[in-house]
């Protein structure tokens, strides 16, 4: 798809937009990620309390901003936001509650480097091609949306908090920001409704919230205006063998659940998705996991909730993606700003988050259909999409009689049902229909209809002359 084939958009990947705008879509972007509840979780896991745990925060908004710059702004060049994967999230609070936290940092250093080699050696491109055609990538988008819905769901009526409160402050969230899009729809020329839409049911949200006693900013006084970053703050790495080869194999997850992202940004913004950008996406993927793992402990990935942003907002300018960036570059320094953000109701970001995922499953049924769905295409898309489903139904207890493996593994319905995706696509044979039909013999039945056709065409045009 070409950028010719995305007139929808207001502006493309590389197009020049003015500073101001893209501060502002770069703050909706950062304020419409869940940036903060992985490092969280993760930093409660491995006992962190208290001022340490601000600064492990801390920390991941730093290197989230430094891996959102060099995958933006340097290697891959597409409106990418990275920020904490949750794929690893199981591994990881074993190793640190276990093992130690240098050795949790130390564990991520050996995949990171890996996934670089990956891209240095122009490897991981080539599975691409082969492993994750266009109709793949609109599957595993299909999937990522479907995923997500459970977690904004979950976010709005079951976090913490009064429920009455939760519901009304999210619902209101979602219902604003829908009617904003339904604006653009209508007002073609709407810019700035376009630039603002996130901004303003976020805002609107978060009154409703403030009004009804469902907002804490109490943390925002108590917040430092200044402090540094600091590497390996925790000790220096440590490198365990099982848990170095656990890592190495969870990344491989990672690199599919971020592929599914740059399928989400490609079909969104109809950017070109050539070897020589997978190969340098890569490089900048483990870049971004290395800086993650030297900083704050967490693997980086692309976030998906992002390309959702940009289908409502028809901004791909990757201008607006390294303001994003350098605003969590800056909030690294600055946990008094980075206060504000994390004490944004969580119903309020997850009615944002409700909107994208819808977002997303539109997009990919978009890709889908623009397949032709034979046997062999409709096995792959309804397995794939059941296997990845299945993980948000899956009882905890038959997860947690799993091997602590196949648990890493069930914890993402995107690694599931991608997986499952590649393998069809590699497994099943192209030339040989379940219902028993050649597809070669059709083709070349209807190609001989149209030479038939065509010579008729022919011998008619004689005679009228």
């Amino acid at each position: 798809m070409s950028k010719e084939e995305a007139p929808q958009l207001v502006a493309g990947i590389d197009d020049k937009i003015p500073v101001g705008k893209s501060i502002v879509l770069g703050l909706q972007h950062i304020l419409s990620m869940d940036l903060y509840i992985m490092p969280l979780i993760l930093g409660g896991a491995i006992g962190l309390q208290g001022g340490n745990l601000s600064f492990f925060l801390q920390m991941s908004f730093f290197a989230c901003g430094i891996a959102t710059l060099l995958q933006s702004g340097m290697f891959m060049k597409y409106p990418i936001a990275q920020g904490p994967s949750y794929v690893p999230l199981g591994a990881l609070c074993m190793i640190g509650a276990t093992m130690g936290i240098p050795t949790m940092i130390g564990s991520l250093i050996p995949g990171a480097l890996i996934v670089i080699l990956l891209g240095v050696t122009k490897l991981f491109s080539k599975f691409i091609r082969k492993a994750i055609p266009p109709f793949i990538g609109g599957i595993i988008i299909l999937i990522v949306g479907l995923t997500l819905v459970p977690t904004a769901v979950t976010g709005v009526f079951s976090t913490t908090g009064n429920l009455t409160v939760n519901a009304i402050s999210g619902s209101v969230t979602f219902v604003v920001l829908l009617l904003c899009m339904v604006l653009q729809y209508c007002l073609k020329n709407s810019g700035l409704l376009h630039m603002c839409s996130v901004i303003i049911a976020l805002v609107v949200g978060t009154l409703v919230a403030v009004t009804m006693g469902g907002a804490d900013f109490s943390s925002v006084s108590n917040a430092a205006w200044f402090a540094l970053p600091q590497p390996f703050h925790f000790g220096l790495p440590q490198f365990n063998l099982s848990a170095c080869l656990l890592m190495v194999v969870v990344y491989l997850f990672v690199m599919l659940d971020t592929t599914g992202t740059w399928f989400t940004v490609k079909a969104i913004t109809g950017a070109d998705l050539n070897d020589r950008r997978i190969d340098r996406g890569t490089i900048g993927e483990g870049l971004g996991c290395l800086v993650g793992a030297c900083f704050g402990g967490t693997p980086m990935t692309g976030y998906s909730s992002n390309a959702g942003l940009i289908a409502i907002t028809k901004v791909a300018s990757r201008r607006a993606m390294i303001a994003g960036g350098t605003i969590l570059v800056v909030l690294g320094f600055c946990p008094k700003l980075m206060a504000i953000i994390t004490s944004l109701p969580t119903p309020v970001i997850n009615g944002v988050f409700a909107m994208v995922a819808m977002t997303l499953i539109a997009n990919g049924i978009k890709m889908v259909k623009d397949t032709v769905l034979d046997d062999r295409a409709t096995l792959i898309l309804g397995v794939a999409v059941m296997c990845g489903a299945s993980t948000m139904i899956l009882p905890d207890d038959v997860v947690s009689a799993a091997p602590q493996f196949v648990q890493f593994f069930l914890s993402s319905g995107i690694a599931v049902g991608g997986t499952a995706a590649i393998l069809l696509q590699l497994l099943l044979p192209k030339t040989v229909s379940l219902t028993g039909t050649a597809p070669k013999a059709a083709s070349a039945s209807t190609a001989a209809s149209t030479s038939s056709v065509s010579n008729k065409e022919r011998v008619q045009q004689v005679v009228n002359a």
